[in-house]
């Protein structure tokens, strides 16, 4: 059994990952970066080991000083987390060569589905449904107008080794074509040092849907129902439910059935999640296979009741799945929102800095996943996302009203996050309505970016502006000798909220 983790990551995924070794008995090390010294991950862990400078590639995604740690403190294994090295094959490969577990799929199911064409291909085979496209790598100018007449416009560049929106190109006329393929390529080889490049056909308005799946070396895989990821900003995930409003309990069971089989077709070990585009007519293609953890799996955690990182170490460990897909059953509804240390009326510029004030929302069926805190530095080197927000209800509707209560609960002083705009995707008809698709913020930004002020917010700051002006006046009176206007409690009214209300005003 392991023994010892050593969590190589960061930030929120990193002190989730610690909740559950602790409860498992299992120690842990932690490694930050400079600017990491003071993260809450680092405070957790059983012990903590400097790793380099603050910028990524000097340390968490440094592979050979990850190992050289985890050797160091005694680790026999090592958890990557999501982002990072966490879908690397080398990385994997050189976790097993010195003897350490490497807590996620072989490198070579990282390999098989790293690559999205040879992804594609292996789906072909297995007979999951793909996006219509190019089955090999585009090869030229020549080749990309070859393919682009074959399935017609609009298309849709991918990079092979990309992800995230990078190295991306929607084109609808053919005009667009060759450019966008010389965009495409010069930023897959930037972001991945890759520049190869494929076609898809195009789908308008479709749903990103995905299913979580678990399978271990005994050949047992499940799927653990699937999340809605249509809320999206530039290929990026904001919000996330479960069930999805969308799917028809017959769709749901055939894209589960085709989920395990794109996993098993690969030999799958671990925590995996198989991703779909479905369009308006409850047609379902095979996009991709991310080969770790995600961002979102709570939500799954919140409707199944199962700990996907404990399954993650216990298939690790050698250990047999201990149930069938005859034993999941879901219950009640799951949101997840992503807050972001990030401006979103100003084109979601980042805001890094320091907490000045942290009030996370509490009550019945609300988690947070975090790892701020009063008087940390959000450091500018990182992806911007510093919590989560999850709720469950008995149903939409009250995961719904349970997430806005909680967005507005939830108050951070010091830097812009994202809680405002994501409280105006709850309040948003089409949303709570369940009707909307991957170009939903598109569509609704007039609703969501707008400017506005919360007068309700406003007559809050003028009371305590008028309050703090009343005890002025009688401080001014004491001082000239009228004692009798000297109250307990006066002081109350403090110097630092009058400012803060004056600059929200």
């Amino acid at each position: 059994m392991i023994k010892k983790v050593l969590i190589a990551n960061r930030g929120e995924i990193a002190v989730r990952i610690i909740r559950s070794c602790r409860e498992l008995g299992i120690r842990t090390v932690a490694i930050y970066s400079d600017a990491d010294r003071a993260s809450m991950h680092v405070r957790h862990a059983t012990e903590a080991y400097h790793i380099g400078p603050s910028p990524s590639h000097e340390s968490y995604l440094n592979a050979d000083k990850i190992i050289e740690i985890a050797k160091l403190s005694g680790a026999d294994a090592i958890h990557p987390g999501y982002g990072f090295l966490s879908e690397n094959a080398n990385f994997a490969r050189k976790c097993n060569e010195a003897g350490i577990i490497f807590i996620g799929p072989s490198a070579e199911a990282i390999t098989l589905m790293g690559d999205k064409i040879t992804a594609r291909q292996t789906m072909i085979q297995a007979g999951v449904p793909v996006v219509p496209g190019s089955e090999h790598s585009v090869a030229g100018e020549e080749n990309v107008n070859e393919i682009v007449q074959a399935i017609g416009l609009p298309v849709i560049i991918k990079a092979s080794a990309g992800g995230g929106g990078k190295g991306m190109r929607l084109v609808r006329e053919a005009s667009e074509l060759i450019p966008s393929l010389r965009l495409a390529q010069s930023e897959a080889l930037s972001a991945f040092g890759n520049s190869t490049v494929y076609v898809e056909k195009y789908i308008d308005s479709p749903h990103h849907i995905e299913f979580q799946i678990l399978a271990d070396r005994f050949g047992n895989t499940v799927h653990l129902f699937e999340r809605e990821c249509s809320v999206q900003r530039r290929h990026q995930k904001v919000v996330e439910e479960t069930p999805s409003p969308f799917l028809t309990p017959e769709l749901r069971q055939r894209m589960g059935e085709a989920a395990v089989a794109a996993a098993k077709v690969v030999a799958y070990e671990g925590a995996g999640t198989v991703e779909f585009l479905v369009d308006a007519n409850h047609n379902f293609y095979f996009l991709e296979m991310n080969t770790r953890l995600q961002v979102e799996h709570p939500i799954t955690e919140y409707t199944t009741g199962i700990d996907i990182v404990k399954e993650q170490i216990s298939i690790a460990s050698g250990m047999p799945l201990s149930f069938g897909q005859n034993n999941l059953t879901q219950f009640g509804h799951s949101i997840e929102c992503r807050i972001s240390a990030e401006d979103p009326f100003n084109n979601f510029m980042p805001s890094p800095g320091v907490i000045r004030h942290v009030s996370q929302p509490n009550g019945l069926g609300i988690r947070i996943d975090s790892y701020v805190y009063e008087g940390y530095e959000v450091p500018m080197y990182y992806d911007p996302m510093i919590s989560k927000v999850i709720v469950w209800g008995r149903t939409r509707d009250e995961a719904i009203e349970r997430m806005r209560r909680a967005l507005f609960e939830y108050k951070i002083d010091g830097i812009k996050t994202s809680t405002a705009f994501l409280e105006r995707i709850m309040r948003n008809k089409s949303f709570k309505n369940g009707i909307y698709d991957t170009h939903f913020i598109d569509m609704h930004g007039d609703e969501l970016f707008q400017r506005h002020t919360d007068e309700s917010a406003v007559c809050a700051d003028m009371a305590i502006i008028a309050a703090y002006m009343d005890y002025t006046s009688k401080i001014e009176k004491i001082a000239m000798g009228d004692y009798s206007l000297q109250r307990n409690g006066d002081n109350r009214w403090k110097e630092y909220g009058l400012k803060k209300a004056v600059q929200r005003i």
